[in-house]
């Protein structure tokens, strides 16, 4: 029987928290905790091969025009069998269909996402936002993952939107 790809399920849960904490354990990977990924199943696809998820990543939008890839892994078995590949593409099509227009990873396999249309970019680069979460990584202060962007409708504009700290109406009050 083959695999297919969908979007995950509450009852995936628990397989994606062993498959993404495995990786974590071995220092390759942001742990995920469990509470954390019921809270954004939404954000996550999957590969399942005979009822048992393969392979995840997660497309986390950040703002009109940015979303992340997180959380992709494939279980060591299925490893150099397309499953990665067509797990971004899954999750390109999905940004596609949101329209958002930029879609970046910070990473250790950077060929990998270079072989997905992606190109390695100063970690700076990024807006302030997509480090919220790197506050919970083992690696915080020494961070040597590789920011990789790929820019979904071509071009780049000639004034990237600003992604403000705070979300405040512009009124005054008196």
């Amino acid at each position: 029987m083959g695999v297919f790809f969908r979007k995950a399920k509450m009852s995936d849960i628990p397989q994606i928290h062993a498959l993404i904490n495995g990786f974590a354990m071995q220092g390759v990977m942001l742990r995920r905790p469990l509470m954390l990924l019921y809270e954004t199943v939404r954000d996550f696809v999957v590969c399942e091969r005979d009822g048992k998820i393969v392979g995840t990543g997660a497309l986390h939008v950040l703002w009109s025009d940015l979303a992340e890839i997180r959380s992709l892994a494939v279980l060591p078995t299925e490893q150099n069998k397309g499953i990665g590949r067509k797990l971004v593409g899954f999750m390109v099509s999905e940004a596609k269909e949101l329209e958002i227009s930029r879609l970046f990873a910070l990473t250790y396999q950077q060929r990998f996402f270079e072989n997905c249309g992606f190109l390695q970019v100063e970690k700076e680069s990024l807006p302030q936002k997509v480090w919220k979460e790197c506050i919970y990584c083992d690696k915080f202060n020494c961070c040597d993952e590789v920011a990789v962007i790929r820019l979904l409708n071509g071009k780049i504009a000639e004034k990237e939107m600003e992604i403000p700290l705070v979300d405040i109406p512009s009124w005054r009050v008196r």
